[in-house]
Order: structure tokens, then C-alpha cells, then sequence
């Protein structure tokens, strides 16, 4: 009878299988797809347990009532409407110059003083040639009661009296406008003349600015005509100032709209001599409406999808949308019309990562509530 024999090859193969074999087997394996391992965990019904989601860390606010205020804003530069150019009302070479830029003058204050020599040699002239057709008015006239005149005599002299007169003003008025004096109180902004300059008649000398008040023009939309009315408080905040709030209200108001923008002028004041400048830029708010114990809550925690207003509010530990109805809105803040109710907590970071219904951990459940300082609503400027 024959044996069998068994290669060395195939023996070492079959080794091998079973040893790749028992490794899977006390590994546990992979299980197939669309099975549980052998291993998973099972309930009570011997099914196997569900794996809960982690709860999304996130934010909140409280919703509070608090008072706040509507308000147009828009940006303008303050101008001084009070504000003039000096000229030199008289021609000739600057002798001195009183005053330097930034100080204060009166109306009425003499700037600068031009030679007058001239002027007043020519007022002098005009003096005396006043003085020899007096005497010589004074002489007809006495001439005519005696009849040795005629009376046309006397009237001639009488008119090239007159013209004598008015010419002797005339050469006063030219001296005195070799002073050069400040048209109104204010600031002098500039200094165009120098000692030694000749200067020509109406020549630029000065540049007088009273900044006791300032305005600044903003041009609104035509929508908001009907909402802006002449007496209305504002805020301003200038680049140049930061931190600090400058009060005002609104002068006046353009009648009439501009066709071709579709706004209208709207003039603001504000009390200067401080810290306000002319030519600065500020960021004006028009106040128009305030509505006090509204209901408001940060304005981060609306969703930012392109449907309805909506926020998560957390209830039961679980993130539900709820729909809200705005009002006025601002930078930071926004008005609850409807949807919430005062003490709901809004989530206002971690909102990308949960949906409605959604278990979430607030970690921050000592959150302050929103600040009651007034808010003010700001309309856009389109």
C-alpha cells in the first residue's frame, strides 16, 4: 500500500492560515458591513444601544426690557457758519500786524495797520479846500443882502461846497481803512500778510472764524422727511475725539428735495468753543423715536439665514427656533416685537454648530443680563 506524503511548502501555508485565522478570532474581527460587531453593547431587548450625541457647548443672553431710542445717522463735516474774509480796504505797505493765527479777536479790532501817509495827506487837502469855500459861502452871502451878487453866484458856491465836503469824507474814509479791522468776533484761522508786503486793494489779509457754533450738513433720504423735525435731539462722535459723546439738535430742515440725489438738507448744531473744530468729521445720530421697557436681546444671536428672523432659545437643555418680529435694531442690540418673552435665554455663540432640537450645555449659565443703558437704533444710510 502506498502512503501519502505532504510537500514542506504545503504544510507551512496551512500553518499559516490558521494562525491568521485564530488573530481575527481573538481581535473580534471586523464585523460585516450593515452588523453589529459580536462585541457591541446591547440593551435589555438584547438590540443593540443607540450611541448619544455629545451636547454642543454654547452661549447665551438673557432677554430683558430696557428703554430704546430710534435714530437716523449719517456722517458730516463740521463748517462755522459764522465765518469771514478779511480784505485790505486800502492799497499800500503793511507797517504792522497785531494779531497771529489762533488768537481771539472782537469785532472791530484793528489786525493790521497799512502806511496812511498818503491818505491823510489827501484828507488834509480836501480839508482846507472845505475851509476856502466855506469863507467863500460866508462872503456871497453877505454880498447878496447887499445886492452885489447874484443869487446864482451864491447857489454855485453853495454846490462846490458841498462836493468839497463830501470829498473830505471820502478822503477820512480812505484813511481809516489803512486800519485793517475784524468784520466779526472770533478766531483768526489765517494770516495772509506779512510787515513790509505791499498789499492791493480787496487783497485776502485775514481769515476771521467764530466757532462759538458749529453745524454740520447731513443729506438724508427723502423717507425720512415725514420723520425729521427742526428742534430733534443728536449724538456726535468725532474721529478726532474718540470716547466722547457731543450733543445737539437739529436747526433746520430744506422744504424741498433735491431731484436728482432724492435727499434733503438737514442742518445740525452744535455748541463749539470746546473741543469742536471746523473741519472735522463726525458721525451724527438723529433721534427720532424712544420706546421705553421694550424687549431687546443682543443682536448676534439672530440667524443669519435669508428666511424669517428667527434665534435658538434653550429650553430643557435642548436649542428650539423659535421665530421673532423685530423692531428698531442697531450695532449690538435688537428689538423683540414678538417670539420671546422676558428671561429667555437666546443662544448668541455656537449657533453654526446646533439645529432645532439640538442638546446643547450652556457654559456660561452666570451670563449677565444685557445692560440697561439706553440703545439707540440706527437706520442705514443707503
Amino acid at each position: 500500500m502506498k502512503t501519502s506524503r505532504t510537500s514542506p511548502l504545503a504544510r507551512t501555508t496551512a500553518v499559516l492560515a490558521l494562525a491568521i485565522t485564530l488573530a481575527l478570532a481573538g481581535c473580534g474581527g471586523d464585523a460585516p458591513e450593515g452588523q453589529a460587531p459580536a462585541t457591541a453593547a446591547t440593551g435589555a431587548d438584547g438590540k443593540p444601544e443607540e450611541k448619544k450625541a455629545p451636547a454642543v457647548p454654547v452661549e447665551v443672553a438673557r432677554v430683558t426690557k430696557q428703554v430704546i431710542s430710534a435714530s437716523y445717522s449719517g456722517t458730516a463735516s463740521l463748517e462755522a457758519p459764522a465765518e469771514a474774509q478779511v480784505v485790505a480796504k486800502s492799497s499800500g505797505v503793511v507797517l504792522q500786524v497785531l494779531v497771529e493765527e489762533g488768537d481771539q479777536v472782537r469785532a472791530g479790532q484793528v489786525l493790521a495797520r497799512i502806511d496812511p501817509d498818503r491818505a491823510r495827506l489827501e484828507m488834509e487837502r480836501s480839508r482846507a479846500t472845505v475851509r476856502k469855500l466855506e469863507n467863500n459861502f460866508r462872503r456871497a452871502q453877505e454880498l447878496l443882502a447887499s445886492k452885489l451878487v447874484s443869487a446864482e453866484s451864491v447857489e454855485q458856491i453853495r454846490f462846490d461846497l458841498e462836493s468839497a465836503k463830501a470829498s473830505y469824507d471820502l478822503a477820512q474814509l480812505e484813511l481809516s481803512n489803512t486800519n485793517i479791522v475784524a468784520p466779526i468776533t472770533g478766531v483768526v484761522a489765517q494770516r495772509m500778510v506779512k510787515v513790509g508786503n505791499l498789499v492791493a486793494l480787496n487783497a485776502p489779509a485775514f481769515r476771521v472764524v467764530d466757532i462759538s457754533r458749529l453745524e454740520g450738513v447731513l443729506n438724508v433720504p427723502e423717507r425720512e422727511l415725514a420723520t425729521l423735525r427742526p428742534g430733534m435731539p443728536l449724538r456726535m462722535v468725532v474721529d478726532a475725539v474718540p470716547g466722547k459723546v457731543f450733543e445737539g439738535r437739529v436747526d433746520r430742515i430744506s422744504p424741498v428735495v433735491d431731484s436728482g440725489s432724492g435727499t434733503f438738507r438737514v442742518v445740525c448744531a452744535f455748541d463749539g468753543g470746546g473741543t469742536l473744530r471746523p473741519g472735522m468729521f463726525g458721525r451724527i445720530e438723529v433721534v427720532y423715536d424712544e420706546r421705553v421697557d421694550a424687549l431687546t436681546m443682543p443682536r448676534v444671536a439672530l440667524l443669519e439665514d435669508e428666511g424669517e428672523p428667527a434665534v435658538f432659545v434653550v429650553r430643557e437643555s435642548k436649542a428650539v427656533r423659535v421665530p421673532v418680529e423685530l423692531g428698531y435694531v442697531n450695532g449690538e442690540l435688537a428689538e423683540v416685537r414678538s417670539g420671546l418673552v422676558e428671561g429667555d435665554d437666546v443662544v448668541t455663540a455656537g449657533k453654526v454648530a446646533i439645529r432645532d432640537g439640538s442638546e446643547v450645555e450652556v457654559i456660561n449659565p452666570s451670563a449677565p443680563e444685557a445692560s440697561t443703558e439706553t440703545a439707540v437704533a440706527q437706520v442705514a444710510v443707503e
